[in-house]
């Protein structure tokens, strides 16, 4: 079962890293709402601690898939994913990274080399570079290329995949240690609760809860998905006050295909989008042009809530400022 997971989370994040390669913007996409714009804005930048930390190596430390990992230099570091460039980056060594995954979207990491889009990891590209370290998700593959990178004699840092708020705390600081700044990883954890927690307490409390479906959506390829119990949207959704109707209206999967019906049993009041998906149908627009959409509350409404791809399902150092869209674009004048 958790091979299976790991295969659908690799074969969406193989769509995503598509869809921000080809997607070609859209005016009705890139409005979806005021405070969605906003939300992209604020994205497109990590913020670094105020000091930067010096690396205390070698260290060993051991990776979630069971290896034990000693890292003796971290001068050249390439993580395999956009969640893990930007924990690097925050913790304030973002000049050391030395390339992105195409999921690192935010403006720091804009101009080092793409070498890889996650589930499709080209192990010469990597090497080429020569990494002192290379961070990787459970779900980054294929296997052949991450071996051919650890036969290389590159250390490699697998961490676990991230499910909700109470990862983000363990994700920084299992990549502060093994970068040799664990008093960075405290510091960036605390400022990253106290940020999370600081949004909830603003969250409308006399307001009924609103139903929220979240859809993935990939019109260029032809993907339209409702997220179930292990999408990873379910604890934001819970955190901002709301009720994840995908969830809740009993889809087991992590996603499953849109339907009339499901649809109908999730009845939500709202949508919650990736803002290159809302794009890729054509904005608002479109996707209530897929079957069943307009006939939910949301639909009818066109009460949409747009987050930006490279963010939203993060768990890290910005999900406060996810958290915080999410909740403006959720109760707007109600706060």
């Amino acid at each position: 079962m958790r091979r299976l997971r790991t295969r659908v989370a690799g074969a969406l994040l193989a769509v995503l890293a598509l869809t921000v390669t080809t997607a070609c913007s859209s005016e009705d996409g890139a409005a979806g709402s005021e405070p969605a714009a906003k939300a992209e804005a604020a994205a497109d930048r990590v913020e670094p601690l105020a000091d930067t930390p010096t690396p205390q190596l070698p260290v060993t430390v051991r990776s979630s898939d069971g290896r034990k990992v000693t890292v003796r230099d971290a001068e050249r570091i390439v993580p395999l994913s956009g969640s893990l460039s930007e924990i690097v980056f925050t913790l304030g060594l973002g000049d050391r990274v030395v390339a992105r995954d195409i999921s690192a979207t935010f403006a720091q990491a804009e101009k080092l080399p793409v070498v890889t889009r996650n589930h499709d990891v080209s192990a010469e590209s990597v090497l080429s570079l020569k990494p002192d370290l290379v961070l990787a998700e459970t779900t980054t593959g294929p296997d052949e290329a991450m071996d051919q990178i650890r036969d290389a004699g590159v250390p490699v840092l697998v961490v676990d995949p991230a499910k909700g708020l109470e990862d983000v705390g363990p994700r920084i600081n299992t990549v502060a240690r093994v970068l040799g700044v664990p008093t960075a990883g405290k510091e960036l954890t605390k400022r990253s609760e106290e940020r999370i927690a600081a949004v909830r307490k603003d969250i409308p409390k006399e307001t009924d809860k609103p139903r929220v479906a979240f859809l993935y959506l990939r019109g260029s390829a032809s993907v339209y998905l409702i997220g179930g119990k292990d999408s990873g949207a379910t604890s934001l959704l819970e955190a901002a006050g709301a009720v994840d109707g995908g969830a809740e209206s009993g889809p087991e999967k992590d996603f499953t295909t849109i339907t009339t019906e499901a649809l109908a049993k999730a009845a939500p009041d709202a949508i919650l989008v990736m803002s290159k998906g809302l794009e890729s149908v054509g904005g608002i627009d479109g996707l209530v042009k897929i079957p069943g959409v307009a006939q939910t509350p949301a639909g009818m409404e066109r009460r949409v809530v747009s987050i930006e791809d490279g963010v939203l399902l993060n768990y890290g150092p910005r999900t406060d400022e996810v958290l915080k869209s999410m909740v403006d674009q959720l109760y707007g004048d109600a706060k």
